[in-house]
């Protein structure tokens, strides 16, 4: 089984009688033999390559062994080009068959700010239309589509799905200024994006192949589409026709002004467009190229303008100069770098490295014309691209002393609603700041930008959404040199094609992009083979917790656990995930007096938040201040029920008044939505009305101990009872969640074994540790085996520790 999809970077996994396995970036024969090898015994086995001289399209081919069950997870990222004014993502809908849950869901953050947003589809009919959920604030945006079984259907009681086609989601940003700068770990990224600059004229040639090859269907989409372009054409414009057959034909002798007159006549000319003989591309193109000099040296057209090519051709030369490599030769020789080239391959019979080399070494591009029944829309799709170009001659200069290995910074063109990227790194990794100046001719005159930008301001940006592959800013930078090597490798022969290849590829390597020098491949391992490469999950043993370390990248551990989600210690949070039997955990450090979100469910009306407080003073060999719960308030707020515990009192406030117990007394206390029994000097345990329960550890230390004081931690149990709806640092996980563990690998501590973690597809780094669970034994505790996730919970926990922080207890 094969699928194509259009992407970028890939992370794929396998699920495979419970344990998963990586996907592992190769060099592209080693990746397949190692595919083929799998096939060949009847293996479980998968391999994505790209499926063009690009990186944006990719196959993946799937082989499963007979009586095998086998989850596939494929995660994507895509860079969003930016067209017409809007970034377009394009998610492929081909389920063949109806399915029960089908979701997309799109989730969207923009720094700036998000302007407005779009979702359609190609298979979206009327009664579909309002199963699109769409919304957006400020810099998150929100969409859903989530059809059931009948609204999939083609018709009633028809097993035939609707859904066949691409589903598109379309937004822009806020823009306040021309250009956005964003600096991180070294690595930096400028988008330039310009808006209401005035159009600049432009001079447009169309060559059109009229060989024989191109009778029927395709003459006749080629004439729609040019009758369409026609109607777009402004009026400071200038155009002109060149045909090539076996002969050139041209409409006007050189190019004229867009005047209704002319079009009229151009209209007409186009209707009359025939074919003919054989393929005299070289006279074609250098006749246009002939026109535009004169055009320019006979003043003929305005100074600041934009010219531009645009060929359309179906087949291969072969009348007149047929050697493509001394058409390409000549061709660049007579545009100079003066003019930009784009050409257009119909169908798959024409010789389409030759006309994307050719581009390439004149600014422009080629693109492939599918022959279908949108070919003309895909030609008119084409030409609407580059029709509205704004500035000329655009340079990004950036200090040559402080910045090396920058992306393609100077582009002949600058198109209305379109995007520049352009990235670099810094020479010295600790440079806090960076200006930039931008230089393009505009209508009226030379414009000029200067933008600056510290890193401090990009830091605070990405606190508030964490990247989903880690450092974004250095993977763009190695996408954006990787796509741009394989661009010079087209053009390119003999010893400079080879250091092309070998720079793309060791790139490829090192941040794992499958590209065409690479494959990504999946394969169960034989044995022992490989066992590093396996996220093993906890199994069961009889008697204590242990964990034993089995390798430098691999580790394996028994446990008898109970499942609940709790805060205690210093505070450090423990996670229950059951159906991984295995645990997550992560810490969080706060100044004392800080009051943290803990539980938060507006359906049941429960809330517990939690204070913390400092120890006597600061840990010399520590340095730092270590923190506690001190107090945690527990409410239901449909009972008006409020109970503040400390590690001296516990108090209940209601309706009837405030009682007061010490954790002296040993308590069973039963009233109306409430239950509480205290088990003295140990714990409580707390319910109210149906829902959770919850129990509340005392740890005393000694009274004239130099450091530490009393504090408490808290428990939950049968957190199901809780809404969907919950949130809080430790609410926000009451209903199931799930995780994969890759790349195992020694850490800096050798009993702690670092990995990688996917979670909502998120990549984080974890750490195999564990941590205290006092419930059962306030004195001395049991370890419990978790993955340690740095930095506040940072990618764990929805948004970042501080949005947790509330005002009081209440």
């Amino acid at each position: 089984m094969s699928e194509t999809l259009r992407s970028e970077i890939l992370i794929m996994t396998w699920t495979i009688d419970g344990i998963t396995y990586p996907g592992n970036i190769k060099e592209k024969e080693a990746a397949k033999q190692q595919y083929e090898k799998a096939v060949s015994r009847g293996q479980t086995a998968g391999l994505v390559k790209a499926s063009g001289r690009k990186t944006e399209k990719f196959t993946v081919s799937v082989n499963i062994a007979a009586g095998s069950k086998v989850t596939f997870e494929l995660t994507y990222e895509e860079l969003l080009k930016r067209h017409f004014g809007k970034y377009e993502m394009f998610i492929k809908v081909k389920p063949k068959q109806l399915v029960k849950d089908f979701e997309i869901e799109v989730n969207i953050f923009e720094p700036q700010g998000i302007s407005e947003l779009e979702a359609e589809g190609t298979f979206i009919t009327n009664d579909l239309q309002n199963v699109i959920k769409k919304s957006f604030s400020h810099k998150k945006g929100h969409i859903s589509f989530k059809p059931t079984l009948d609204q999939q259907r083609t018709c009633e009681n028809c097993s035939q799905s609707l859904l066949d086609g691409d589903f598109i989601v379309k937004y822009d940003v806020k823009r306040t200024t021309p250009d956005n700068l964003q600096i991180v770990n070294g690595y930096f990224v400028h988008f330039f994006a310009p808006t209401n600059l005035p159009k600049l004229p432009k001079n447009v040639i169309f060559i059109i192949d009229i060989s024989g090859s191109m009778s029927g269907r395709e003459i006749e989409q080629t004439r729609e589409a040019l009758l369409k372009i026609l109607d777009d054409i402004k009026e400071d414009d200038h155009f002109n026709f060149i045909l090539f057959g076996s002969d050139v034909h041209i409409w006007k002798e050189t190019l004229i002004k867009a005047t209704p007159e002319n079009l009229d006549e151009a209209r007409k000319f186009v209707r009359s467009i025939d074919t003919e003989g054989m393929t005299n591309l070289y006279g074609g193109i250098m006749k246009g190229i002939d026109m535009l000099n004169a055009a320019h040296e006979g003043n003929l057209v305005p100074k600041r303008s934009a010219s531009i090519i645009i060929m359309l051709t179906d087949g291969q030369p072969n009348v007149g100069i047929s050697n493509t490599q001394d058409i390409q030769t000549h061709v660049k020789k007579a545009i100079e770098g003066k003019y930009t080239l784009y050409n257009l391959g119909f169908g798959y019979g024409v010789d389409y490295n030759f006309l994307e080399k050719m581009a390439l070494e004149n600014k422009g591009l080629a693109r492939r014309i599918y022959p279908d029944s949108d070919s003309a829309l895909q030609l008119q799709g084409f030409y609407d691209e580059v029709s509205n170009p704004m500035l000329l001659d655009v340079e990004l200069n950036y200090p040559e002393n402080e910045i090396e290995d920058v992306t393609k910074n100077s582009f002949k063109h600058f198109y209305d609603g379109s995007e520049i990227v352009v990235a670099g790194r810094f020479r010295d990794i600790n440079q806090n700041s960076l200006t930039v100046d931008v230089k393009g001719e505009g209508a009226n005159d030379v414009l000029s930008f200067t933008t600056q930008q510290d890193k401090e301001q990009t830091a605070e940006v990405f606190q508030e959404q964490e990247y989903i592959f880690g450092d974004f800013i250095e993977r763009l930078w190695a996408y954006l040199t990787i796509e741009q090597l394989l661009e010079k490798r087209i053009a390119a022969t003999g010893e400079e094609k080879e250091n092309f290849t070998a720079k793309a590829l060791d790139l490829s390597l090192k941040y794992k992009f499958v590209t065409p020098l690479t494959s990504m491949v999946v394969t169960k391992p034989e044995g022992n083979e490989n066992q590093a490469a396996i996220a093993d999950k906890p199994t069961e043993a009889r008697g204590a917790p242990i964990v034993a370390q089995a390798s430098p990248a691999h580790y394996v551990h028994a446990s008898s656990p109970t499942w609940y989600t709790s805060v205690d210690g210093d505070p450090h949070f423990i996670i229950s995930v059951p159906q991984k039997e295995d645990a997550i955990c992560f810490n969080i450090n706060e100044n004392p007096g800080a009051v943290l979100s803990l539980i938060n469910d507006p359906v049941t009306g429960i809330t517990v938040n939690g204070e913390l407080i400092g120890d006597k003073k600061v840990d010399n060999d520590a340095k730092i201040q270590n923190t506690y719960f001190g107090k945690l308030g527990i409410a239901n707020k449909h009972l008006d029920i409020k109970v503040t515990v400390t590690p001296e009192k516990i108090t209940i406030q209601n309706e009837t008044g405030k009682t007061t117990f010490t954790w002296l007394d040993s308590v069973t206390l039963k009233q109306e939505g409430l239950t509480l029994i205290i088990n003295k000097k140990k714990s409580l345990m707390l319910s109210m009305s149906s829902s959770a329960s919850f129990v509340i550890v005392l740890h005393q230390v000694w009274k004239k101990h130099p450091l530490h004081k009393d504090f408490l931690g808290l428990y939950t149990l049968e957190s199901h009872k809780l809404s969907a709806q919950t949130q809080g640092l430790l609410g926000q996980f009451f209903h199931p969640i799930d995780f994969t563990i890759l790349e195992i690998h020694s850490g800096s501590d050798p009993k702690k074994p670092d990995a990688t973690m996917i979670f909502k597809n998120k990549e984080l780094i974890v750490t195999r540790g564990w941590q205290k669970d006092y419930r059962r034994d306030p004195e001395h505790g049991i370890d419990i085996p978790c993955w340690f996730v740095h930095n506040n919970g940072a990618g764990l926990i929805d948004g970042v520790h501080t949005d947790y922080i509330v005002s009081s207890l209440f």
